[in-house]
């Protein structure tokens, strides 16, 4: 990925929200028929390892499990994105020397894969992922809403996975480029368009 200097993120915690806050990743892989992309998402704990450790699972149906284990992976995380217009700019309309471009934060996670197909692990993943993303309903949803042997014959249609982080590159390109009038104003036309994620993490510091 292309980094010029002014786009690099490399604060641990700052990667972290990123992935946690856009935790349906990418998972790259490369194999016999050339790359393949699964789109998965995934429990993130930052403090496992030296960089983290990416946990999820996968239908048993899918070969990445088998075709990957104990292979080199990249998992992209895609944060705050968006189209940018040179009209936003207050400098555009004094000296017209402005282009479009496109705004967004993304992660690249790198890490060797490992297989836990067991039902142990697989019960526990799925109870975290649940209630983390359930939190947010007037009434969670939870396993025990359903039959045990209805949720015990769900899980042997799953796989888990674990990538042990050897390495996080983070880029957030979010206009730090432009003055900070022009960065105000490109905020605030995203902000109107709707895209109240992006507007957010690009106003500068003190607004």
């Amino acid at each position: 990925m292309y980094i010029p200097e002014h786009f690099a993120e490399t604060r641990p915690d700052e990667l972290a929200r990123i992935i946690q806050a856009h935790p349906l990743g990418m998972l790259v892989t490369h194999g016999a028929h050339g790359l393949d992309a699964d789109h998965i998402p995934f429990e993130f704990d930052p403090a496992a390892g030296t960089h983290g450790l990416l946990t999820a699972h996968v239908a048993r149906a899918n070969p990445v499990w088998q075709r990957c284990a104990g292979a080199q992976v990249m998992v992209v995380f895609r944060g705050a994105e968006g189209y940018i217009s040179p009209n936003w700019y207050p400098s555009k309309h004094e000296a017209h020397r402005q282009v479009p471009t496109w705004n967004y934060e993304v992660v690249h996670a790198h890490g060797l894969l490992t297989v836990r197909d067991d039902e142990r692990f697989m019960r526990g993943l799925v109870g975290r992922l649940t209630r983390r993303h359930e939190a947010a309903e007037a009434r969670p949803w939870k396993m025990s809403d359903s039959e045990p042997g209805f949720i015990d014959g769900l899980l042997q249609h799953i796989v888990g996975i674990e990538i042990a982080v050897t390495s996080l590159v983070g880029k957030r390109k979010l206009s730090q480029n432009k003055d900070a009038r022009d960065r105000a104003g490109a905020a605030e036309g995203a902000a109107g368009r709707g895209n109240a994620a992006l507007a957010g993490r690009m106003q500068p510091p003190g607004r």
